[in-house]
């Protein structure tokens, strides 16, 4: 998410580092190239939007620690997209903060009218965060389509993953749906950016 009037560039759920955690625990042996897909992802929004600050709404890194054992060429990477720009890390449930890595390292960032976390709260109101992975499912033209998707109502801003090897919650959880107020929308990713009406679990009747 790109907020010009601040140039500030707002990622959530890099997940850095997946697929060396996955294959250190005995999981899916997986190419460890989903970190440098991700990277280049943000190196090219970056390019897009030439913001002055990227706000990352934790889990940047898929475990504790990661941030110490990446390649170092992709710290340099790291290292390089930071060069001359604020970073503030948002510390996630999965990690508590790359603290190997410069940045400044916050549990919250309020900042003008909104406030930055990793998790949504039940009072929350102007507030963007990240954590649940959202994704719609439609079906158009016959055909059953999903993707991720930001979700938006009168209070708050859920986030999708911006990581390149990363899971989704659909809307229509019976999470979000508490979560979301009337109204919600999800606005589905891709080239051509559409607003839709979240797709949610209506309540049984009683």
């Amino acid at each position: 998410m790109h907020w010009p009037e601040r140039s500030v560039l707002i990622v959530s759920d890099l997940h850095l580092g997946k697929a060396a955690r996955l294959s250190a625990v005995g999981g899916a042996a997986l190419p460890p190239y989903e970190t440098r897909e991700t990277l280049s992802r943000l190196s090219d929004d970056l390019d897009a939007t030439d913001a002055a600050r990227v706000i990352c709404l934790g889990d940047s890194f898929d475990a504790a620690g990661l941030d110490a054992h990446l390649p170092e060429d992709d710290l340099l990477f790291i290292a390089r997209l930071q060069a001359g720009r604020d970073w503030d890390w948002i510390e996630g449930n999965h990690d508590p903060g790359p603290v190997t890595l410069g940045g400044t390292h916050r549990a919250e960032l309020a900042l003008g009218p909104l406030v930055f976390r990793h998790i949504a709260t039940a009072g929350g109101v102007g507030e963007v965060s990240g954590h649940y992975h959202p994704k719609v499912r439609i079906n158009a033209r016959g055909r059953g389509l999903s993707m991720p998707c930001f979700l938006v109502d009168g209070m708050r801003l859920v986030m999708p993953a911006f990581g390149a090897y990363t899971g989704g919650l659909w809307t229509d959880s019976a999470v979000l749906s508490a979560l979301m107020g009337d109204g919600a929308q999800a606005i589905l990713t891709g080239k051509r950016p559409c607003a839709i009406p979240m797709p949610r679990r209506i309540p049984a009747r009683t």
